[in-house]
């Protein structure tokens, strides 16, 4: 294995078990106030740092739902500004995810290891019916869109096919969380 892969795996780790273990030691920091209370401690710089949050946690694929919710709750009344930071990031982690899919290797390890699933989604994501099923693999709330997104990118799906189902998939989605948990976050 590379240098750059064993950095970039070791990085990945620290950061997925730094956040495990803020979880088990402070599981009322992951509430929507506490996280608030914590970002809003940067003053004018949270935009910023929200953008910066939003581009960047498609690399580390952490889901786009709490990052939403957290700028919902940061920026109120600037709901339009949230939902289009959010489609923003989502659409470079799918540009990103698509387009670099084989630099870390999963896909000699994914084809080696599950190869009947492996040649199932290349036939599914180059059949006339792809854009559909990324589109509601990417509004479905339960299933993370950057694994299509990653897996389009290994079975070579046309890309043009792939970005138009997430953009409409996750608008729809993203309009969901922003406009409607909006006015469900003030129950909370």
């Amino acid at each position: 294995m590379s240098r750059l892969k064993q950095i970039i795996y070791a990085f990945w780790a620290l950061i997925v078990l730094s956040i495990i273990i803020l979880f088990i030691l402070n599981p009322g920091f992951f509430e929507p106030h506490s996280l608030k209370a914590a970002l809003s401690q940067f003053g004018t710089e949270i935009l910023i740092i929200y953008i910066l949050l939003s581009f960047l946690r498609g690399f580390f694929l952490l889901p786009s739902t709490p990052f939403v919710l957290l700028g919902v709750l940061l920026f109120p009344s600037d709901l339009w500004l949230v939902f289009i930071i959010s489609m923003s990031g989502i659409i470079l982690a799918t540009i990103a995810l698509y387009y670099f899919a084989d630099i870390l290797g999963f896909s000699e390890k994914l084809n080696k290891k599950f190869p009947m699933k492996m040649e199932k989604w290349k036939l599914r994501l180059n059949s006339p019916l792809s854009t559909v099923i990324v589109l509601i693999w990417s509004f479905f709330p339960l299933v993370p869109t950057d694994l299509i997104c990653y897996v389009a990118g290994i079975v070579k799906m046309p890309f043009r096919y792939l970005i138009t189902g997430v953009i409409i998939g996750e608008a729809i989605l993203v309009y969901f969380y922003v406009f409607i948990g909006s006015s469900l976050l003030e129950y909370f």
